[in-house]
């Protein structure tokens, strides 16, 4: 971390290093003089933030991990009504949350540079959908700017600055997970100072929504666009970067862009190839022009036919006798779901154009195939020692899988894998609580909701004071691992740990939970196992919404703190002699540090971190600390 905080504070321009796409927006904050930078942590955004983070203090930026999306845009929008630079990072379903603020935002305008960074998420890496985010300009008439790699995603924050001041609008700064994740080649420009003394100059009519001045702001809004529009015909994001001589053109964007030049030169082709880098609004004049000079027109791009519905359009009414060819009639070459590659481009091509690939796919998948039974499967598993394990194992003991589980978005989530089982229902972040209240009013069953304490002060409250107000009746069961540890071990209000490192007020979700009116609280080790199913089966008898919090960090945290002090990791030992080879340990926790061997379980040293909840499962005692049993 030390070696990325120096590379991204170097204030060597011309030098060309090598970073992440998101690690690249992080330099283009220091590049464009950006004061205030907020974010929710949430993978494939995570790295904007930590990123700044490293480097807040020495560049003089105020940067904060705020409460969830919709926060952190409206301190950044704080920030720039009074004249002071700011970026918002999130993922992409972030923006969902963030929509209320962003929508209002846009009528209101700014007085200083505003970025919204959405990382969208094609095939659902680490995300519960893979909406579109595109889409969002088009619903908030907002500028929209695309990377496909390092380099522009941090040239971008300049232009998304430069689009943004001059319209006194936000821009939208959309990249995918291929950009953000990607390390690429970055020459690096010169780090200017961050003004952060701003000034609010009151102005109610512009600022102060109410509908007789929404209905003024939306004119507006809408004359911006159409300035908007002659910025992105004279952009040099949107150009022509191949000039080929057969007829055929390609209009690409963001990461499916680079798939298409790798594509064009594996089959030989000499394509046309309008690359288009700001995609709200459309350089209309720009993509007719390109059209009128081909007979056959290709539209590539990742997940909705946001390019190619506008495109088609264009075509009916200005180049009528062009064949585009897209997702529209060629569904199963261009899906609508997952993230592209070369492979998918080189397969389209050649089907569209009726040339042969030099690659024969189905060979390499055949071989692919019969490698694979090699290989043992590796599904997403919680850590060894992860106290989420040992909550879930309370809670099958204490309901005795007859419970209804609602669940959340968190590391916790993998508790649905065998042998835990634990989540019956997951949708976004705080519907844990929601779905428990509904639930719980039309069955008999008891109810249990499963939330991280990252995702309880995200989203959890509102849903949390409902259930109080209209007394629904179940336990809400807070996994308290004192970080957000999913998206990289980011701070949270919980934690007491600002974002930048410094020492903040910590919030205690047991005070919070009472001051909601919750009349059960109460907070319990969940490695305490015999201890914290008592409470539960408490808390499962009590009338109206209950609260537990299972608090213990982190494994990974505790781990990595032991190896700082140069402490010992003890795991625990196996006696020999007393293991049956019954397997109840493997069979009720399913650690990956526990490992059948011989018909009897031996412990992985390297894997285990001492936590011993697999002693409280062994019916013969044969579990032991090393130490002990040395």
């Amino acid at each position: 971390m030390a070696r990325l905080k120096d590379l991204l504070l170097e204030d060597s321009p011309g030098k060309r290093v090598l970073l992440l796409g998101n690690e690249a927006i992080a330099r283009g904050v220091l590049e464009n003089g950006i004061g205030v930078v907020t974010t929710y942590p949430g993978t494939p955004a995570s790295e904007i933030g930590d990123s700044v983070s490293l480097i807040a203090r020495d560049a003089g930026i105020y940067m904060e991990y705020s409460a969830n999306e919709k926060v952190a845009v409206e301190v950044a929008a704080g920030a720039a009504v009074s004249g002071v630079r700011a970026l918002v990072a999130m993922k992409h379903v972030g923006v969902n949350v963030a929509a209320d603020a962003l929508m209002t935002l846009a009528y209101t305008g700014v007085r200083a540079g505003f970025v919204l960074v959405t990382a969208d998420d094609p095939n659902c890496y680490s995300s519960q959908n893979e909406q579109d985010n595109r889409y969002y300009a088009l619903l908030a008439n907002l500028p929209m700017l695309e990377p496909s790699n390092s380099q522009e995603a941090k040239d971008m924050v300049g232009y998304a600055i430069e689009i943004s001041e001059k319209l006194e609008l936000p821009c939208i700064l959309r990249t995918t997970t291929r950009v953000s994740h990607t390390r690429g080649p970055v020459t690096l420009g010169k780090i200017v100072k961050p003004n952060l003394k701003g000034k609010f100059i009151r102005d109610v009519k512009r600022f102060v929504m109410v509908p007789a001045n929404a209905r003024i702001q939306h004119k507006v809004l809408l004359r911006k666009m159409s300035e908007t529009l002659k910025i992105s015909e004279d952009s040099p994001l949107n150009r022509v970067v191949r000039e080929g001589s057969n007829g055929i053109g390609v209009i690409s964007s963001s990461a499916a862009y680079n798939y298409v030049l790798e594509a064009t030169d594996v089959l030989g082709l000499d394509l046309s190839i309008l690359k288009l880098g700001m995609t709200h609004p459309l350089p209309k004049n720009k993509i007719i022009e390109f059209m009128k000079g081909h007979s056959k027109i290709i539209v590539v791009e990742e997940l909705e036919p946001y390019l190619e519905l506008q495109i088609r359009a264009l075509a009916k009414d200005y180049a009528p006798n062009i064949q585009i060819h897209g997702r529209a009639d060629h569904p199963e070459l261009f899906p609508k779901y997952g993230e592209f590659s070369t492979r998918t481009v080189i397969e389209a091509f050649s089907k569209i154009l009726g040339v042969e690939s030099p690659i024969n796919f189905r060979e390499i998948d055949e071989k692919f195939a019969e490698a694979s039974k090699a290989l043992l499967p590796r599904p997403p598993i919680l850590c060894p020692g992860c106290p989420h394990r040992a909550s879930f194992y309370v809670i099958r003991r204490a309901a005795g899988g007859k419970a209804i589980c609602t669940t959340d978005i968190g590391c916790y989530a993998l508790g649905i894998q065998p042998p835990l089982q634990i989540g019956d229902i997951l949708i976004c972040m705080g519907a844990s609580v929601g779905t428990a209240s509904g639930i719980s009013r039309v069955i008999e069953d008891k109810v249990l909701a499963v939330i991280g304490d990252s995702t309880f002060f995200h989203a959890a409250l509102p849903g949390l004071v409902n259930a109080v107000y209209n007394n629904h009746n179940f336990v809400l069961i807070v996994l308290d691992n004192l970080t957000t540890a999913m998206t990289g071990h980011q701070p949270h209000p919980g934690t007491g740990i600002t974002g930048v490192s410094a020492p903040g007020k910590r919030v205690l979700i047991e005070d919070v939970a009472k001051g909601c009116g919750v009349e059960f609280v109460k907070v319990i080790n969940p490695f305490k196992v015999k201890e914290a199913i008592q409470i539960l089966k408490e808390a499962m008898q009590h009338s109206g919404p209950a609260v537990l919090v299972f608090r213990a960090p982190c494994a990974l945290l505790v781990t990595a703190e032991k190896r700082r002090k140069a402490e010992p990791i003890t795991p625990a030992r196996i006696i020999s002699e007393k293991c049956t080879g019954c397997m109840a340990c493997i069979r009720l926790i399913g650690c990956p540090a526990l490992v059948p061997s011989d018909d009897k379980v031996v412990i992985n040293d390297a894997l285990c971190v001492g936590c011993m909840l697999c002693a409280e499962t062994c019916p013969y005692n044969a579990i032991v600390m090393a130490e002990e049993g040395d």
